[in-house]
């Protein structure tokens, strides 16, 4: 079964950090991009954060460069997003995506599976 599992939301303050994962399973290889995308009440879903099968990484949220990282363990079949400087507009679900194919695109409606998602809430 193909499943993707996100983890590490919760509350934090204005400037703390979280780590997120993403625990991907079932999947027969590595050759897919992985990206995260993020949702607020009321707003369309983003793109935040992808990288490719071969690890090159592309921001899709200029609000987060210098903030986020995005990063992967093939190995562990598990993709991180490292959030720093914590802001009240990052709140969101943050979703966890992953698209047959090696490159990163912006679409949301272009990746294949999705995680459940994990609420982040940037708050004092």
């Amino acid at each position: 079964q193909l499943q993707l599992v996100e983890s590490g939301g919760g509350l934090v303050q204005p400037g703390g950090s979280l780590r997120l994962s993403c625990a991907a399973s079932g999947f027969p290889s590595d050759e897919y991009a992985m990206g995260w995308f993020r949702q607020a009440p009321g707003k369309e879903r983003e793109g935040v954060l992808c990288i490719s099968s071969v690890g090159g990484s592309t921001t899709y949220a200029d609000s987060v460069a210098g903030r986020f990282t995005i990063s992967r363990d093939n190995a562990k079949n598990t993709m991180y997003l490292q959030m720093h400087s914590l802001r009240p507009e990052d709140t969101a679900d943050y979703y966890c995506a992953m698209k047959v194919g090696r490159l990163c695109v912006s679409r949301w409606d272009l990746y294949d599976y999705w995680g459940q998602g994990t609420q982040v809430t940037v708050s004092s």
